[in-house]
């Protein structure tokens, strides 16, 4: 898979490394001569120009990319890349890195952003995560279909520890992607149990978190 990234600096470099590891084509674009280390990153292609011009982008090849990440740390420069990418050259794929959280509600796909990754947001959302058992923590939002990553830690009184997976009935757009249990990630099938201390990760529309909450919350049973 070939991936651009517009944005070289720490963060910038540090997917592309991981990209890399994986056995993936990763393209860096930055215009600050600083920011092109290519030392730190060798095996990526690197190109210096401004993601925001197109004549970069066509320099880019961007309709070649299967994924673009704007991962600068001016959301303004990424909400450009973005909306560039997506409506120039049908990029699949665009993921966005959003610095402000006063910002967020601008990446959307009218921006052309199907993922928006808000990293003050996040370490936020990881930290009611260590803390709360019981509550919903939304993780992460995709544009596309208005639908959010969320987690649960399931309280050791809700009536849900001891059921099927199979057993409950969960809410429309809603799905249970994943468990982790004891440090370990498992792919949840019908025939598994919850037990308590779980880490649920669902896939959510926005307007059933309310409701996916009060059915895992204490004292909630399955339908």
């Amino acid at each position: 898979m070939r991936v651009a990234i517009a944005g070289a600096g720490a963060v910038g470099r540090s997917i592309a490394g991981e990209l890399l590891e994986n056995g993936h084509e990763v393209l860096l674009i930055d215009k600050n001569p600083g920011s092109i280390s290519v030392e730190r990153v060798p095996l990526a292609e690197w190109l210096l120009a401004d993601a925001c011009e197109i004549t970069s982008l066509d320099e880019a090849a961007l309709q070649r990319c299967h994924v673009v990440i704007a991962a600068t740390g001016d959301d303004k420069v990424n909400l450009v890349v973005s909306l560039l990418a997506k409506t120039e050259y049908g990029v699949p794929r665009v993921v966005a890195r959003v610095n402000n959280p006063k910002n967020e509600w601008l990446f959307n796909e009218s921006w052309g952003v199907d993922v928006a990754v808000s990293t003050p947001r996040l370490m936020s959302a990881l930290v009611e995560e260590a803390v709360s058992v019981g509550d919903l923590v939304r993780l992460m939002r995709f544009s596309q279909g208005n639908a959010n990553l969320v987690e649960l830690t399931l309280a050791a009184d809700t009536e849900l520890v001891g059921t099927r997976v199979g057993d409950v009935t969960w809410p429309v757009d809603t799905a249970l992607v994943t468990i982790i249990r004891a440090g370990r990630v498992l792919v949840p099938g019908k025939d598994d149990t919850l037990e308590a201390g779980d880490e649920l990760l669902f896939v959510a529309a926005q307007e059933r978190e309310e409701e996916l909450e009060e059915l895992l919350s204490a004292g909630a049973g399955a339908q």
